[in-house]
């Protein structure tokens, strides 16, 4: 087994780094800065903590995540994904909650990658992605709404399920605040029509410079003072605070533990599909397993900070490819340019408008929501159907923890389903034909099964799925043979209940003084009885290595 190796890109990259590599890092670095900026400080926001939090977990993280990372132009950072699951923790926890669910996933996601866990991420079934993504972006959407339209609960809670939201929304729609919801529009449109004029400079920065200016105006000059901004709402640091340890107490870690198991799951998921969807576009191949511990070490360092949960951002990712971005290096000037921003820019963005923001993250929840794959997946196998429609269901009525177990339990069973589909047993009693034995004619005799003997057949896993269906058409056949053959050859693997299984049926047979021979047996299988010790209770001399043999074997056992 290949021993593990931790090499970041960036250590290998400065080996040829050249002046040139680092002017076009350096632009793609300042850009994708100014396109974090926004979407950091709506994530923050619409997470539940402050906007400087945002910034915070976009400059540490994305730091470390570019330094240690196993991705060339990979960009870290807050994302849209961890929105509804931050939310949900800070409501029931807190802040110092959601600090040690974070600590934790940190630290499961470097376990994930010390022992080589990266490619597993990869298993996870589409659908079961395609369905909580899908999910998460209406629970986006539905959080902005109040923002949307400046609505008024006058005072009562905001409930944190999505039928709770809808109702409250639906009784207070008549506060409606339509100055809000034309910021809004317009945020919206500046955002989708930008991309026809320039492909450069993000529509959301345009969006929250053009839109801030205008609103600060209209306050200034106009008199209108209903919408709500970044600074009616929050007291903006613009520093980097100092690090502070959390207290970490056990009952909170027991309770906390399936969602650091939630957050670590999806940013696996969101950092690994990140670095494999830049791969094909740069012609570069990513370490997954490095790519985790440096996604496990910025989700342990950037909370110390106050920081928030961080993964790979496709978006922003992108973003850095398109711009030039050669190395890591364009990552870490990205944080740089974010903590200059923080340290001197910041106190402007109080006058940023709530609604605007919500604009941001409606275009983002858009986005996120793959309509066009869900639709096309709405078209495949009813299985992948059921686990598409029961993850987005689960993720938007309930939450992702319980919407990704679900969904994988439910994976898992139907994959079983088929594979037990697909495994056939058959019983030959006459004659085996050559020909059928393969997809070549070989013009050879028919193989006579002898008198008293029943060859049975298995084609595919023999695994506990499978194993009562032998049983049962044993029993349905109710004869007694001398001599039952089981061909094994098309058996690539067999586990517990399989050799429980067959060590019932020798068993049994012996008491009918019926007697057991396998026929074809491959290696690997044949491994797995010798250690469980059924060589001993069958015989080596009834393990047969073709059809042939056994048939051989059979008839001298009828002969005695």
């Amino acid at each position: 087994m290949k021993a593990f190796e931790f090499k970041p890109k960036l250590f290998t990259t400065l080996q040829n780094y050249s002046k040139e590599s680092f002017m076009a890092d350096l632009m793609a670095g300042i850009i994708v800065g100014i396109v974090a900026l926004p979407l950091a400080i709506a994530f923050g926001i619409a997470s539940g903590v402050s906007p400087e939090k945002g910034i915070i977990t976009a400059i540490v993280a994305g730091f470390i995540i570019s330094l240690l990372g196993g991705s060339k132009v990979q960009i870290g950072g807050p994302t849209g994904a961890f929105i509804v699951i931050i939310y949900g923790i800070i409501q029931e926890y807190g802040i110092s909650g959601l600090t040690v669910a974070t600590l934790m996933a940190g630290v499961l996601l470097i376990l994930l990658g010390v022992f080589k866990l990266g490619a597993v991420i990869k298993f996870i079934p589409y659908p079961i992605i395609v369905g909580f993504t899908s999910g998460i972006a209406v629970t986006i959407f539905t959080t902005q709404i109040a923002d949307i339209f400046g609505l008024n609960f006058g005072g009562e809670k905001v409930p944190g399920d999505f039928i709770g939201k809808w109702m409250i929304y639906f009784r207070h729609f008549d506060t409606v605040n339509w100055w809000n919801a034309i910021v809004s529009i317009v945020s919206v449109l500046i955002i989708a029509l930008t991309p026809r004029f320039s492909k450069k400079i993000p529509g959301s920065l345009i969006a929250i410079i053009v839109v801030t200016i205008a609103v600060y105006l209209m306050k200034t000059y106009g008199g209108i003072t209903c919408i709500d901004t970044i600074g009616d709402r929050f007291t903006i640091q613009s520093q980097l605070p100092d690090a502070v340890v959390p207290k970490l107490d056990w009952e909170a870690i027991k309770n906390l533990f399936p969602v650091a198991i939630t957050i670590a799951v999806l940013g696996a998921i969101e950092s690994l599909l990140s670095a494999a969807v830049a791969d094909g576009v740069i012609g570069d191949r990513h370490d997954s397993n490095t790519e985790l511990i440096a996604q496990g070490a910025a989700n342990i360092i950037a909370p110390l900070f106050g920081g928030i949960p961080a993964t790979g951002a496709i978006a922003r990712t992108m973003t850095n490819i398109n711009n030039g971005g050669k190395s890591p290096v364009a990552g870490i000037i990205h944080a740089v340019i974010l903590l200059l921003i923080l340290l001197f820019l910041m106190p402007l963005a109080q006058y940023i408008p709530m609604a605007c923001l919500a604009g941001v993250l409606v275009i983002v929840s858009y986005n996120m929501s793959g309509w066009r794959t869900f639709k096309a997946l709405l078209k495949n196998p009813k299985s992948d159907v059921t686990v598409l429609l029961i993850t987005f269901f689960l993720t938007v009525i309930f939450d992702l923890t319980v919407a990704i177990e679900v969904g994988l339990l439910i994976a898992c069973v139907l994959f079983m389903k088929r594979v037990m589909e697909t495994t056939e047993i058959s019983v030959i009693k006459n004659e085996i034909d050559p020909n059928n034995e393969s997809d070549l004619e070989v013009h050879e005799e028919h193989l006579m099964v002898p008198k008293g003997v029943e060859v049975y057949e298995i084609n595919g896993p023999y695994f506990f799925g499978i194993a009562t269906k032998f049983e049962e058409i044993m029993s349905e056949l109710g004869d007694r043979p001398k001599v039952r053959i089981v061909r094994m050859r098309k058996v690539p693997f067999i586990d517990s209940t399989g050799i429980h299984n067959l060590t019932n049926l020798c068993e049994m047979s012996k008491k009918e003084n019926i007697q057991i021979v396998l026929s074809g047996v491959n290696e690997k299988v044949h491994q797995i009885l010798e250690k469980s010790g059924f060589n001993e209770l069958l015989g080596k001399e009834n393990i047969c290595p073709n059809i042939n043999v056994a048939l051989e074997k059979a008839k001298g056992i009828i002969e005695k």
